[in-house]
């Protein structure tokens, strides 16, 4: 593995999910959860404050689609501004209300379902994400580049933001190839560490520093 890739996954190679305060699994509340994470990044809105707002609302009882439902809208804008994600709290508490509700009918509460009816397809497991109120492009890729740590056939998930990162440090920018640089497991640690470069020139800038001093 190379040295700067070493150094990504130990400095920055944390995940969204983690930093949520959830571990990612292959199962209900983990996937609904990251779904509402995706949601609430989509936003033009720094991620730590998204990241705030997905921590209140977990705790609130929104961590699954039934309790996420079973939260009155004001509770969800409660949530909301508890972690500062004001500008966009009333849209949103509906688009999350409205988001549990199809999860529940459409996938009985679990997004696993989601991956079968996709057939395990990336781009059409794209285009069903992207059916949920507030998903977009970007929410799309989000989910996926995440997911690809329990849905192997996800990989390589590595998007525009991603490439952006890779090509700000030399790193290739063909999916199988930088993928081909770490453990399938890690390639979701990696890509959030490259997205978090592609959004940071000083970060990509210290990385290339240490790069070339050898650390």
């Amino acid at each position: 593995m190379d040295a700067v890739v070493k150094k990504l996954l130990r400095e920055s190679g944390a995940t969204f999910s983690e930093e949520a305060g959830f571990e990612l699994k292959d199962a209900p509340a983990a996937l609904f959860k990251l779904l509402v994470l995706a949601n609430l990044l989509s936003a033009r809105i720094s991620s730590g404050i998204a990241l705030s707002a997905a921590r209140e609302l977990f705790a609130a009882g929104g961590g699954t689609a039934r309790g996420m439902a079973r939260l009155t809208w004001q509770e969800r804008v409660d949530a909301l501004g508890r972690g500062h994600y004001v500008r966009y709290d009333e849209s949103t508490a509906s688009r999350l209300g409205d988001t549990a509700g199809i999860v529940q009918d459409r996938y009985r509460g679990d997004l696993r379902r989601l991956a079968i009816e996709a057939g395990r397809d990336r781009r059409r497991a794209g285009e069903l994400l992207r059916e949920f109120p507030g998903i977009g492009p970007t929410g799309a890729d989000i989910f996926c580049r995440e997911a690809q740590a329990v849905w192997p056939w996800l990989r390589p998930y590595v998007d525009d933001q991603v490439k952006k990162g890779a090509e700000r440090l030399g790193l290739p920018t063909d999916p199988d190839d930088l993928a081909g640089r770490v453990a399938g497991k890690d390639l979701a640690r990696l890509t959030a560490a490259l997205v978090r470069v592609g959004r940071d020139k000083k970060l990509a800038d210290s990385f290339k520093e240490a790069a070339a001093a050898g650390r």
